[in-house]
Parts: C-alpha cells; sequence; structure tokens
C-alpha cells in the first residue's frame, strides 16, 4: 500500500509517523495511506507566500482570469483520471459529474467574471468618487488588494474535487496561494487534481500545496494576512473558528457547514397538481444523490398535515425503486457512503432519530459488517416536530430524510431551502417570513423544473452558505467570494490624486487635452484622463419636432405646450434621448479609425430638463481601459474603454451623465508576427 504525499514547499512529500487509511468504499479494501506528520508547516506557509503569492499578486486580474481558464481546459482534458478515482469513493457517475465537471465549470464562470467585470490592473477600485468636501476638492473611495498571506482550506470528503476548485478559483483571482487540506477519506482524488494543475505548468509556482493528513501546527502559523475556510461538520468547523491563533490574530474565517436543509411542499399543491410529482421528486433526487452525502441534501421534508400520508406513499414508491450497488453495475442508481466509519456515523444518527420519538417508514437498518459501505435510503417519520428538538439538530448524512408537517398556512418558522408551490401569493408570503435565516432559497413550481439545477446545486453566481450553523460564509456568489480574499481600504485625497492611485479617471479630477481626437488613438496610446471638449450647439423647437416625427415619441412633456405648461417642467423640453443623440454628434469623429464599436451605455442620469433654446456642449474622458484578451493569431487585437460623457449647458451645469463602452483596436496582438 502506498503512502499518498503531500504537495509542500514545491516538492512531493511524505510524512512519518501515525497513518491512516483511504479504504474502496465498495470493496473495503485499504488503498492509501495517509499522514503528514513531521512535514514543516511553517516552511511551506512561507514557501507559497514568497513564491506563489508575490507572483499571482504582480498578475492583473485579467491575467489571473486567463489563467483560471487554462486550468480548467487543462482539467478538462484530464477528467478521466478523476472519474476513476471518484469511482473508488462509492460515488455514481452522475455523482462524480457533478463534483469533477461541475467543479471546472466553476473555474471557466471565475475566469469569465474576472474577465468582463474586474480590472486589468492589481488594484481593485471598489466604488465611486464619495466626496468628502463642499468643493470637491478632498474625496474618497475604497480599493481593494491582494492579502499577502495565505489561504488555508479545509475541505469535505463528499466533493474532493469541486470543494477545491470553488474555493480555489476566487482565491486565484484575489490574487493569494492557497494550501489545500481536504479530507482524508477521498484525498486521493483531490491530490489527482492537484498533480495534473501543478505538472500543467500554468500556475506560478508555490500557488497551490497540498496537505494529505492533518493539517499540524499549520493554524499556529498563520496571521492577519492570511485567509481559513472551511467545509465540514459544523461541530469541527466551530473548534476551528475558536482556535487561539485565529482569535488573537482576528485572521478571517470563513465557514460552511452542515445545516439540515429542508423542502416544504406549499399548502395549496394536491396530488393532482404537476408539483407534487415534482416535490416528491426532488426529495428522493437529493436523498440519493451521492448516497445523501451533501451538505445541502434535504434532510426535513416539511408537508401539510392532510398531505402526510400522500407524501409518505409516494414517497416509499419511489425509493424503493432506487437500486443500491455497486455503481459500476448496470442500472445501479445509488453508491455507498464513502466508508465504514461513515455508515456507522450515519447509523448511530438514525437511532439517535429513533430515540427521540420519530418513526421508521422505510429503511433504517445497515449492514455494518458488510464489506460495502453501503446504507438503505431511509424515511423516518416526525409526528411533533415542533416538541421533538432532536430533529432540527441531528443531521444523518447519508440518504436519510424525515417526514414531518406543519398546521399553520405559514410554516417559516422551520428551516429549509426549496419551497414548492403553484400559488405567487404563497410565495411571496413564505420569502418574506423565511429568507432572514437562509443563504438560498429555490421556489419550484411547473414552470421553473424545465431548467432549475435543482436544490441541492450551488451555483457560482449566487451565495452557497447560509446564517447561524451554516457557518454564515459566503464561499460563492460572484464577485462576492473574490473579495474575501481582499484587502479592502478607503483612500481618502483630492480626485486627481484618487484617479492616479486607482488607474481610473474619476469625475473632478485633472483632464489631459491634445490635438489628437481620442478617437483616432489606440488602445495603448490612450490614457484615463485624456479628454475632449467638444463645440456648443443650441438645441431648438425644430429639432423637438424633427425627433418626435423620427422617433414616434410624441410624449407631452416635449409636443404638448398647455400640457407641458402644467408640468413640472413649466414648458415645453428637449426629449432626453434626443440629448443623448445630439451629444454624440457633437463627440463623436466621424472617420474610419481605431473605435470598431460601440458596447453600450451605463449608468444614464438626466440631471437637469434642456429647453429650447439651451445650448449644450459635451466633455468625453477616457474613465478606464481593459485589455480584451487575443483568442487567435488571425482575431483583430482589441481592448475595451470605458468614456466618461458629461453633458452640460450654457450655465456649465450637467444635464446628463453616462458612461459608454466602446471596442478600440490594438496596435500589437498577443501573438508575434
Amino acid at each position: 500500500m502506498q503512502q499518498l504525499a503531500s504537495f509542500l514547499s514545491g516538492v512531493w512529500q511524505s510524512g512519518r509517523g501515525r497513518e491512516r487509511n483511504i479504504h474502496h468504499a465498495i470493496t473495503g479494501e485499504a488503498l492509501w495511506e495517509v499522514t503528514s506528520e513531521g512535514l514543516d508547516m511553517a516552511a511551506a506557509r512561507r514557501y507559497a507566500i514568497e513564491r506563489g503569492g508575490e507572483t499571482l499578486r504582480a498578475m492583473t486580474f485579467i491575467e489571473r482570469a486567463a489563467m483560471l481558464k487554462a486550468v480548467a481546459k487543462h482539467l478538462l482534458e484530464h477528467k478521466a483520471q478523476f472519474y476513476a478515482l471518484s469511482a473508488q469513493t462509492g460515488a455514481t457517475k452522475a455523482d462524480s459529474w457533478v463534483d469533477i465537471e461541475g467543479g471546472i465549470g466553476t473555474l471557466f464562470t471565475y475566469a469569465g467574471l474576472g474577465s468582463r467585470e474586474l480590472p486589468d490592473d492589481t488594484l481593485w477600485p471598489e466604488d465611486d468618487l464619495i466626496p468628502l468636501s463642499k468643493e470637491g476638492g478632498f474625496a474618497a473611495r475604497h480599493v481593494l488588494t491582494s492579502k499577502s498571506g495565505v489561504a488555508v482550506h479545509i475541505n469535505a470528503f463528499n466533493f474532493p474535487c469541486w470543494g477545491m476548485l470553488e474555493k480555489l478559483a476566487p482565491t486565484w483571482l484575489a490574487g493569494m496561494p492557497a494550501i489545500i487540506k481536504p479530507a482524508t477519506a477521498t484525498a486521493q482524488v483531490t491530490q489527482a487534481m492537484v498533480k495534473a494543475i501543478v505538472d500543467s505548468g500554468l500556475v506560478p509556482d508555490g500557488a497551490i500545496s497540498l496537505i494529505c493528513g492533518g493539517a499540524g501546527d499549520l493554524l499556529d502559523q498563520l496571521d492577519a494576512q492570511d485567509v481559513v475556510t472551511f467545509t465540514g461538520s459544523a461541530s469541527t468547523g466551530q473548534t476551528l473558528r475558536v482556535h487561539p491563533n485565529i482569535v488573537a490574530n482576528a485572521i478571517p474565517f470563513t465557514m460552511e457547514a452542515d445545516s439540515l436543509n429542508c423542502c416544504v411542499l406549499g399548502e395549496d399543491v394536491t396530488p393532482e397538481q404537476p408539483e407534487f410529482a415534482l416535490f416528491i421528486r426532488e426529495v428522493v433526487r437529493e436523498m440519493t444523490a451521492k448516497a445523501g452525502q451533501k451538505c445541502t441534501a434535504i434532510r426535513r421534508v416539511i408537508v401539510p398535515e392532510n398531505r402526510l400520508e400522500a407524501v409518505s406513499q409516494a414517497l416509499i414508491a419511489r425509493l424503493e425503486k432506487v437500486v443500491v450497488g455497486d455503481p459500476a453495475q448496470e442500472g445501479v442508481k445509488m453508491g455507498a457512503l464513502v466508508n465504514a466509519e461513515q455508515r456507522a456515523d450515519v447509523q448511530e444518527k438514525v437511532d439517535q432519530l429513533i430515540a427521540a420519538g420519530c418513526q421508521v417508514r422505510l429503511g433504517g437498518k445497515a449492514d455494518l459488517q458488510a464489506a460495502g459501505a453501503f446504507f438503505p435510503p431511509t424515511l423516518l417519520f416526525c409526528p411533533q416536530p415542533d416538541e421533538t428538538p432532536a430533529v432540527h439538530a441531528i443531521e444523518a448524512f447519508g440518504p436519510v430524510a424525515t417526514l414531518m408537517p406543519y398546521r399553520s398556512a405559514d410554516p417559516v418558522s422551520y428551516t429549509h431551502l426549496t419551497l414548492v408551490t403553484a400559488d405567487l401569493a404563497t410565495a411571496r408570503r413564505f420569502i418574506a417570513g423565511a429568507a432572514r435565516p437562509h443563504g438560498r432559497i429555490q421556489i419550484l413550481n411547473e414552470e421553473s423544473s424545465k431548467e432549475s439545477t435543482g436544490h441541492g446545486s450551488p451555483l457560482p453566481q449566487l451565495v452557497h452558505g447560509g446564517p447561524g450553523r451554516a457557518g454564515g460564509g459566503e464561499e460563492l456568489g460572484g464577485l462576492r467570494a473574490v473579495k474575501h480574499y481582499l484587502q479592502r481600504t478607503a483612500v481618502q485625497g483630492s480626485p486627481s490624486m484618487l484617479a492616479a492611485v486607482g488607474n481610473q479617471w474619476v469625475r473632478g479630477a485633472a483632464v489631459r487635452e491634445d490635438r489628437v481626437h481620442p478617437f483616432r488613438k489606440y488602445f495603448e496610446e490612450l490614457q484615463p484622463g485624456d479628454s475632449l471638449l467638444t463645440p456648443r450647439r443650441t438645441l431648438t423647437e425644430a429639432d423637438i419636432v424633427n425627433f418626435a416625427c423620427l422617433s414616434g415619441d410624441h410624449f407631452y412633456a416635449h409636443m404638448d405646450t398647455i400640457g407641458a405648461a402644467e408640468s413640472i417642467f413649466g414648458e415645453r423640453v428637449v426629449h432626453g434621448y434626443f440629448l443623448i443623440s445630439a451629444a454624440a454628434g457633437l463627440f463623436v469623429d466621424a472617420g474610419v479609425g481605431p473605435v470598431i464599436a460601440n458596447y453600450g451605455m451605463e449608468n444614464l442620469r438626466f440631471i437637469e430638463p434642456v429647453k429650447p433654446g439651451d445650448t449644450i456642449q459635451v466633455r468625453l474622458t477616457c474613465r478606464r481601459k481593459t485589455l480584451k484578451k487575443q483568442r487567435a493569431a488571425d482575431e483583430k487585437p482589441t481592448g475595451v474603454v470605458e468614456w466618461s460623457v458629461e453633458i452640460f449647458n450654457q450655465h456649465q451645469q450637467a444635464v446628463a451623465l453616462y458612461s459608454i463602452l466602446t471596442l478600440v483596436a490594438r496596435q500589437q496582438g498577443d501573438f508575434p508576427a
């Protein structure tokens, strides 16, 4: 039996000391020995920071996003070996797909978010200018920069690939190196993926480290620039959260733990409705996927009292058809638990629930002597959930759920994540009462079911985790997750200083004007602050009439003299959209040049009304630039430029403010000639 090596300080290392074994979930065969005793955790942290951290921090957000995409593509090419190892954990092909390709998909998602929404810089200005003085000469904004430490990721056994990648994606995008500590029971799958990443050469040396075995004294080595994330049992997470060094140094700690999630059947749903069948399908799928070993799995099935028997019979009928066994065998729908220890733990928790007053309606007993760690689909019934606190506190982390009634039309006192209802008013009332204690709620009906990813499918764009026992973490949630690994700093100064710091022009900062129109400059030539002040144009009543005839917009404030006089304007005003068109006529350079296309307009605000006889002028200023990665040698190299547009009148009052995005050609591409 071979020892599962760790990857620390840039080399694969074996520990020396007490070992644990990883067993095949189906056969019980001992596969690997695991220990990290004797490994130098302090040196591993220093190496990650000094080698991986320094390189990652020097990369821009756009470069890091490109790295994520390249890693994702590489892992997809090697997915076959991950599937083979995942089968050792008792997972079916469908279970493994969620873990392996779902995790790789998270890398792709964060790569896209980074390339589209983050600056081509190492510093991220988080907000717009915040005025701090009357005259505008003193202001502030918040900036985000990479922490100088390491992110320690302590992961659970149930998703050895996805659990690692969903943390790695925002960590690397933020510019931090990571030390991965997977759960021992499935560490061989994580190790194979880490090895594929290391061997690819796509990430900087020191950007990723792996501990197979215990974390040793790693948590004692951390300081305030480090971050710890944890996924696993609530009890373990709560213990780690109060580690003396984490408390003493206020080290950021993100926790995502088991939370006894639920599915609630709306009082409006009858057995004849399609939503009833959806409810049964959702519960059965969540009970049996990964053999119930999901922190998002449905543990409590909450239904109106008058639907108990119908739901019970339908669930039992579906669960009895689930074939449990070796996923390699045709027809098997549910595999084994990860190992015999987990099977014993699930049995213990089921016995505790029964002792607390729950009744067995299906399953409930496993053969604890069998080689394979199988546990039968188990449906319990709790007749008095309000008087049975155990059913809301004890989680059997396997294919186990408890059916329970609610007697009120408003069952929001329970913790739950999915509501199945066909009634709009029920959904509104439910969310209004239930949103506070939850991080994510799915409302399922016939319409959404056609495309729903399901109760237990965390999506990278959405928050994953919730308050209370669930830990309060936001491991995902789009760019929210990236901010967990960044330092937020309030910077105060003049607008020009803040523009220089953020490498983005802000209103009030100095501008640069020259004889070359900004639209005649290539992407490389443009700099934030490059500006154009246009000639003036006086708008007339004829402009209003002509635009109304051309556009079909005959709104009374523009065309009805009497109606406009009685309005808040006191007289007819120019169409807002004509104002924008007239501004474009003033600042656009008509000739063929580097500007290729207009991507759109953002944050449009009309500040003051413009009336016939008013004279407008426009200031166009380059606000920021974002490089677009050239995907092929024959693709035109480009970048995206955001322009600030200010339209003001003859009194120097701003009448409209907005931004436009243009695609601008680059002089040189990413592929050498």
